[in-house]
């Protein structure tokens, strides 16, 4: 069985949309594919609910225009921006690393923290984490100082600033597990395992496996109520690709 998944980086810095594709690719099986992409639209990070809702119409575009050319999609940001939007408009899977990361740390461990960026972000982060439904197995968000774009282009500060917050967040808080809290930290659990006496998720890496995994399971979304395909209505100001007409033909993208 082969399967086809999309990665969008909902943020337009390429070089950490590459680390996407190369992570996701390093861990889901030789019949898989993961083409990592970044929206041509959006901020260059996304640290904040503004950042967050600028993202949105460019993730959705993306999976507008390849809603038939792949088998499930993973949505590479750890607020999981829009993703139930996202859900809404396509059948296939839709997997956010945040809610995958947090799902594996939960069969891992008693409960598990999330260590991760700015400190502005730290409503932001603990929302995905409520909304996630895995609140009372969350025992803290560990922030550092790191900007989105620095978990990228300062590998070896980066792993230091993680490892302080986890071991924290394992000292004070008493994790069991820490989920990486950014998806620019791709790779990084391979240097601060072997330093913790618990596991370190990479956040990218779990999403992209649970998104192989539905798709052999041969599920996909349910279209009974909550994510059913949105009503046919008029919009406007958008282009062509964001308009809902015909359930069965998703739009296809244009150069508006």
């Amino acid at each position: 069985m082969t399967i086809k998944i999309k990665a969008i980086n909902p943020n337009t810095t390429l070089e950490m949309t590459e680390n996407i594709g190369r992570v996701a690719n390093e861990y889901t099986s030789e019949a898989t594919t993961v083409d990592a992409v970044s929206p041509e639209k959006g901020p260059i990070s996304i640290e904040s609910y503004y950042d967050d809702y600028l993202a949105i119409p460019g993730l959705m575009e993306e999976i507008r225009a390849d809603a038939d050319e792949y088998d499930a999609f993973v949505n590479a940001c750890w607020g999981d921006p829009g993703i139930d939007g996202c859900r809404e408009i396509t059948e296939k899977p839709v997997v956010g690393i945040a809610e995958g990361s947090m799902y594996v740390a939960n069969m891992l461990g008693a409960n598990f923290s999330v260590a991760t960026i700015l400190p502005r972000a730290r409503d932001f982060i603990e929302e995905r984490v409520r909304t996630t439904g895995l609140e009372g197995q969350c025992a803290s968000v560990r922030c550092t100082d790191l900007t989105v774009v620095e978990t990228e282009t300062t590998r070896e500060a980066a792993a230091e600033a993680l490892l302080k917050a986890s071991r924290t967040a394992i000292e004070e808080d008493g994790a069991e597990a820490i989920c990486l809290g950014c998806a620019g930290m791709g790779g990084l659990d391979a240097e601060l395992e072997p330093e913790l006496p618990v596991p370190v998720i990479d956040s990218v890496a779990a999403a992209a496996v649970l998104a192989e995994g539905v798709v052999r399971l041969g599920k996909s979304t349910s279209k009974v109520m909550t994510y059913k395909r949105p009503e046919s209505k008029e919009i406007k100001g958008y282009p062509e690709i964001y308009q809902v007409s015909d359930p069965a033909e998703p739009a296809a993208r244009t150069d508006d």
